[in-house]
């Protein structure tokens, strides 16, 4: 999935010490959370396409571009407070959430330069972080039945 980012965007990038930062932002869904946990990597909230995101620390390793692959992507949030770790306890380990990261500039935080939505799986928690592997499942590449007709299931066939 090829990134365009604006003319502004990538001169911002491709700048040496740049006037305007790109942010990353998180929005992660779940069915037991009445809103979704939004969140900014920087040190201020930001507010963009009509929702506040809370800023947070977090490090996030985006998708790559490559063709032949599922995107996948890593996240780590900082534990810090009570809510993430009593919502991943209840949900039992986040199961069927999904994260929708968003890539702005500070000064036009209502263009969305980069938006995508990946699946939330494997969530680990430890006392300093929460940690979380992004992507789709890869639903192509799974078995259509679950038993084969090989001599040992089925030896009346053979």
């Amino acid at each position: 999935m090829p990134r365009s980012y604006s003319q502004h965007a990538r001169e911002q990038l491709n700048a040496t010490s740049a006037a305007d930062i790109l942010l990353t932002l998180l929005e992660i869904r779940h069915p037991l959370l009445a809103v979704p946990v939004r969140i900014v990597g920087d040190t201020q909230n930001i507010v963009a396409a009509g929702d506040e995101f809370l800023a947070c620390a977090f490090d996030i390793t985006l998708p790559d571009d490559s063709d032949n692959q599922l995107p996948q992507a890593r996240l780590e949030i900082d534990n810090i407070g009570r809510e993430l770790t009593q919502w991943l306890e209840q949900s039992g380990g986040g199961v069927g959430a999904t994260c929708r990261i968003l890539q702005v500039m500070r000064s036009t935080p209502d263009l969305v330069e980069f938006d995508i939505t990946l699946d939330m799986s494997g969530l680990a928690m430890d006392r300093q972080k929460v940690a979380a592997t992004l992507g789709y499942a890869d639903l192509l590449n799974q078995p259509a039945v679950t038993v084969y007709y090989t001599p040992s299931t089925a030896p009346a066939l053979f």
